[in-house]
């Protein structure tokens, strides 16, 4: 719940709000392993990945957390106690880094562990001070470092945060202050202990192996790699096959959570690491899909640690199939555009900002790509130059907000304390509510009241819409409301005042539009029906990508490889409606999360859920954490009709339907249609489809005659153009407007065919009130004269543009006008040319 991260990247991310003091710890003691995943932002080890032995863009951090309990002491003792007497490490190669001030840790190590006191080295801030960001908790640190090198007897001080062979481990970070803006630091009322552990690091040590590759936590997927490469692997030559083995458990555990490759976000972040080990397989002479095939590798490791690798394996492998196929299309034409764009450049020179964002931008190469193409190439990337061309798209493409006002910063007028909004949307249409603060401008209002019988926008669901009314001393107030946001734990009612003003107003009836909310729980309640039908029908690797539950339809996107067919849309859409006539009854409930995932419940994945959740059971048939709106028993929905289909990104399809009176409304439209194609082809239903393909191929049939007719008139006019032309140096020379209405460039094509040499046109028309241009040139005379060129000039006449190769080129204007003037600057202009 931390909009600042993409991914989890520390073990930490889910207790923030303890340290911070926003929330109270329900265990005061916490032991956890933390998938994580370092790609973006601060913490971004992209670049170190396969370059060196122990950096990976995913992996999992062990942690022990205390929350205002034990401190340093047992922090400490406990850390050296595991690493020596329960794993045995050598003492004899553990180092230990404090901070420069922090004399009690010295004085803990010395005391309650048996290192050699010449092994605890201080360091500054940069490596033994932790802070969560420019203000807020922080702390120094002390942090186990291990030594991997041969030579035990080599060991320096030194070397220590500075070489490779000295192994970080273990950070144990002491949490006992609070930074402000000013950068002062005061005490936190509660001292805390954040410990962090890397598992492939610890593995390595545990295994003696130098490398965390080196282990079984690699060693299956690097050996896969050799197999389908054919290249075996050595330290020095194995970057490429460390980088893929290292990327595909990252794609894997990503699109096993629920996150698809795409344009933005998260999905951009694993569409570009996806890309990255793509790139290297061409580094291993690997020019097919192969990515795909190592996700059952990566199953084979971790699946029986994290059993969604294997529920979602065929789903994974699909994906990162489709998405290399997708890439491998342009990657070959992306490197050599790559090859022409630095073909001039010398090492040591930059790539062009704008060059970078093309690549981007047509050819799909993340930045970091082309960056790490041109470190190869001694080449260095104009980033700033990208971030401009990125930030102009970036603009043209970011929607308007919704709302005219940011509810943080507008001036609330308070009539009370600050109270969070109480719903009793579930049960009540209507409540008697007290406003707790408003803001007016013009006829605009926003509202909070104490409680409510409206739906705030959430899960996928619309708010409801409906008034507040209130009729006090002749004061008739009346808000259409027409939507609901949350804001933290309050509702914020936006609405328009149609009479009265909010002035003095203490109450005010909240009554919601019934028939609207209706029609709303008939969608919500069908979503979870076609979610549990598309898994019966399609397979458990299906997960809802997104939803949006309205009035009027629902929308609903699932993850899937490829498009649903018309058989299979039928059968999910006949299980939905036997569910709606089996008139099941529908339950909600709140229940603890633990207890209602151990009973079958399916959670989404971005949601956030606290302790106590609510259960939305359909029995024997769907349950689905949920706080929405539902109708009391399925048969209420009356019927269900998919109206669509499509693609909404790679791997993600969308399906928007309608139910209830929608569905008969669509059936009577449809039916109108019907009739009305019956009436033109006068003919019975059985015989419409036979009508209309003898109507179609009568019209193939038509099209084929004209387009030979064309084709005589056109030669004909060639033919007539070519008789009356001029000649210039014996080259033929014809400068003309014509009132031809066809294509210009099957007319310049058959000027060409008929004049093999020496041939020259240049022809101006008006085809639906603009100007077009043409000009064909025998390839003889391109040597001197190139069409694209002189259209090029010729066409900002007409305040217009166009192109296309030396020997024929096409272009179009807004200036009709201003033709003539064109065709006559064209003619000085390939005279002086030819002359």
């Amino acid at each position: 719940d931390d909009p600042t991260l993409l991914f989890t990247n520390a073990g930490m991310n889910q207790f923030k709000p303890y340290f911070l003091g926003a929330q109270k710890p329900k265990d005061k003691r916490v032991v956890n392993s933390q998938k994580c995943i370092r790609v973006s932002g601060k913490h971004n080890d992209l670049e170190e990945v396969g370059v060196d032995n122990y950096h990976h863009t995913f992996f999992e951090m062990l942690g022990n957390w205390s929350f205002g309990d034990y401190y340093k002491e047992n922090a400490i003792t406990w850390a050296w106690e595991l690493l020596t007497e329960v794993w045995k490490l050598d003492k004899s190669r553990l180092w230990v880094t404090i901070f420069k001030d922090d004399d009690e840790s010295r004085h803990l190590w010395e005391k309650c562990t048996d290192i050699n006191p010449g092994r605890i080295l201080k360091f500054g801030h940069k490596d033994n001070f932790w802070e969560m960001g420019q203000t807020g908790p922080c702390g120094p640190c002390t942090e186990i470092h291990y030594y991997t090198g041969k030579d035990i007897n080599s060991q320096l001080a030194e070397g220590v945060n500075k070489l490779d062979d000295y192994r970080e481990i273990w950070n144990l970070v002491f949490i006992q202050y609070n930074r402000s803006e000013d950068g002062a630091l005061t005490d936190l009322p509660d001292k805390h202990v954040d410990t962090g552990a890397g598992l492939e690091r610890l593995v390595a040590i545990l295994n003696n192996k130098s490398s965390n590759y080196d282990t079984d936590l690699f060693s299956p997927i690097i050996n896969e790699i050799i197999n389908i490469s054919g290249k075996s692997y050595e330290f020095e030559l194995g970057v490429a096959h460390r980088v893929i083995a290292d990327h595909v458990r990252m794609i894997s555990f990503s699109i096993a959570d629920g996150t698809m490759p795409g344009n933005d976000g998260r999905g951009y972040v694993v569409r570009r690491v996806l890309r990255r080990a793509a790139r290297f397989g061409r580094k291993l002479d690997i020019k097919e899909p192969f990515l795909y095939k190592l996700v059952k590798k990566v199953r084979e490791v971790m699946g029986k640690f994290y059993p969604e690798l294997d529920e979602k394996f065929k789903h994974i492998e699909k994906i990162v199939k489709s998405e290399e196929n997708s890439f491998n299309d342009t990657l070959d034409r992306g490197i050599e555009e790559y090859k022409k764009i630095t073909k001039i450049l010398s090492r040591g020179d930059t790539i062009n900002g704008n060059d970078v964002f093309k690549l981007y931008d047509t050819f799909g190469f993340p930045l970091d790509l082309t960056k790490l193409m041109a470190k190869e190439d001694k080449l260095s990337t104009d980033d700033a130059g990208f971030k401009s061309c990125m930030d102009k798209q970036r603009e043209q493409a970011r929607s308007r907000k919704k709302f005219s006002y940011n509810v943080e910063k507008i001036s609330w007028k308070m009539l009370g304390e600050e109270v969070n909004t109480e719903f009793l949307g579930y049960k009540e249409n209507s409540t008697k509510s007290k406003v707790i603060k408003y803001f007016v401008k013009n006829k605009e209002c926003y509202i909070v009241l104490d409680r409510t019988p409206f739906y705030a926008e959430s899960g996928g669901q619309v708010s409801d819409i409906g008034s507040l009314k209130s009729n006090l001393d002749g004061n008739k107030l009346e808000v259409k409301v027409k939507d609901v946001q949350k804001n933290g734990e309050q509702y914020i009612h936006f609405g328009e005042i149609s009479s009265g003003v909010l002035s003095g107003i203490e109450y005010v009836n909240a009554e919601i539009d019934i028939n609207y909310r209706e029609s709303i729980k008939k969608n919500h309640t069908a979503t979870h029906i076609l979610h549990q039908s598309l898994k019966d029908i399609l397979g458990m690797h299906v997960q809802q990508a997104g939803s949006l539950v309205r009035n009027n339809n629902l929308r609903f996107d699932l993850t899937h490889h490829e498009k649903i067919s018309q058989e299979d849309l039928i059968k999910i859409e006949t299980l939905v409606n036997k569910i709606i006539l089996d008139n099941k009854k529908v339950n909600s409930s709140i229940t603890d999360f633990q207890l209602a995932r151990d009973e079958g419940a399916i959670s989404l994945f971005g949601e956030k859920y606290g302790d106590k959740v609510r259960v939305v059971d359909i029995p024997g048939f769907s349950k689905e954490l949920c706080g929405g709106t539902h109708v009391m028993n399925t048969g209420d929905i009356g019927s269900f009709k998919i109206i669509s289909e499509s693609s909404l990104s790679s791997g993600v399809r969308r399906i928007v339907a309608v139910t209830g009176l929608a569905v008969y409304e669509l059936i009577i439209k449809q039916q109108n249609l019907l009739n009305r194609i019956r009436n033109i082809l006068n003919c019975s239903d059985d015989i419409i489809l036979e009508k209309i393909s003898d109507l179609l191929e009568t019209n193939k049939n038509l099209k084929s005659i004209s387009k030979h007719v064309q084709g005589v008139n056109l030669k004909e006019k060639i033919s007539e153009l070519i008789s009356l032309a001029n000649k210039i140096h014996s080259i033929t020379f014809i400068i003309k407007k014509t009132d031809y209405d066809g294509d210009l460039k099957e007319m310049g094509d058959e000027f060409l065919s008929t004049i093999h040499s020496k041939g020259l046109m240049l022809v101006g028309t008006v085809k639906n009130n603009k100007p077009m241009l043409m000009c064909a040139i025998t390839s003889d005379l391109t040597s001197k004269i190139q069409a694209g060129k002189i259209l090029s000039k010729i066409s900002k006449i007409i305040e217009g543009g166009g192109g296309g190769k030396a020997h024929l080129a096409t272009a179009g204007g807004r200036k009709v006008e201003m033709l003539d003037k064109a065709l006559a600057d064209g003619e000085s202009l390939i005279k002086s040319l030819l002359i």
